[in-house]
């Protein structure tokens, strides 16, 4: 991700088509060793292409990527779950509330607030 974050840094810059070792420059300059292997990679698959496309082409496949949350959410939305079901999630709703109380209750115990 450093060495995206790098080459995305050049390109703002004004930089076109950074190079290794411009990208190496940038993170080297931030005390960021630096791995040949995965800059390589990077420059490879990077060079030569327009960094906005490149980007709108990311934003459409994490468009298509399921989430897990629209499922459970359709799944409370029907309401065809069997009532055992439901008991169940107020169950798991309660264990989830009391954890949070304990957690809360503990930190009363480090002896100090906020506002002290």
């Amino acid at each position: 991700m450093r060495y995206v974050a790098a080459y995305l840094l050049a390109t703002l810059g004004g930089n076109k088509d950074p190079s290794a070792s411009d990208i190496k420059a940038i993170l080297e300059s931030v005390g960021i060793d630096v791995d040949s292997e995965r800059l390589d990679v990077v420059i490879k698959e990077l060079s030569g292409k327009d960094i906005s496309e490149v980007i709108a082409e990311g934003k459409t496949k994490l468009a298509s990527v399921p989430t897990g949350g629209a499922a459970m959410a359709g799944a409370a939305a029907g309401g065809g779950g069997t009532p055992a079901a439901s008991a169940e999630t107020k169950e798991e709703e309660k264990k989830e509330e009391k954890k949070e109380e304990e957690e809360e209750e503990s930190d009363d115990d480090m002896g100090f607030g906020l506002f002290d």
